[in-house]
């Protein structure tokens, strides 16, 4: 079964942290939005039911989110 990525386990922080940085910085604020969105993609891709991407596209969708994720790391450090 496809869950969802805690970002905050993933990057080692709070989700408080995360929420003061994202307050003070909109383009972070914009990647997470992003990063929730693609994932969700993700999970909703990989349920059984669902009217399943092909590989690729699947591949496509987990790459994009991990650049994202990369920019998040970046914004944070």
């Amino acid at each position: 079964m496809p869950v969802t990525h805690d970002l905050c386990q993933d990057l080692n922080c709070t989700k408080d942290q995360i929420q003061q940085k994202r307050s003070e910085d909109p383009r972070l604020d914009s990647l997470l939005q992003k990063y929730s969105q693609l994932d969700a993609e993700v999970v909703d891709a990989e349920k059984p039911a669902s009217a399943a991407l092909s590989d690729d596209a699947l591949e496509t969708l987990k790459k994009k989110r991990l650049q994202i994720k990369d920019e998040i790391v970046q914004r944070l450090q």
